[in-house]
């Protein structure tokens, strides 16, 4: 299962307040994989159907929910985790996502990856 972790916290606030910024200061908008994978509206249909076409379980998560349900922090975020016997490990790190300037690019290295491990 590959665990994809935003750099931000989830709940019906914290969603309105990324909006706003993504809207009036996207220049400092934390979270790549947020503002690359989604609209103000949602998940990106383009990433929605490479999600379902990557062939294994995907889960998404929130900062404050990787701490929660797996007890993981310290991590630098956003980051992309492999899950195996119920625990993360890192696989995708914030440094490649955030060297990422389009969701072709971040799709590229997402395959690059799961190409290296089959």
């Amino acid at each position: 299962t590959l665990v994809f972790a935003y750099n931000a916290d989830g709940g019906m606030f914290n969603a309105l307040t990324d909006i706003a910024h993504k809207i009036f200061a996207p220049e400092t908008y934390a979270c790549n994989l947020c503002a690359l994978t989604h609209t103000n509206f949602g998940m990106r249909r383009e990433w929605k159907q490479f999600i379902e076409g990557l062939g294994r379980p995907v889960e998404f998560s929130h900062a404050d929910e990787l701490k929660e349900k797996y007890g993981v922090s310290g991590v630098e975020l956003p980051a992309v985790f492999r899950k195996e016997d119920g625990k993360l490990r890192e696989w995708v790190g914030a440094g490649e996502i955030n060297s990422c300037r389009t969701l072709g690019e971040l799709e590229r290295l997402i395959v690059e990856k799961a190409s290296h491990e089959d």
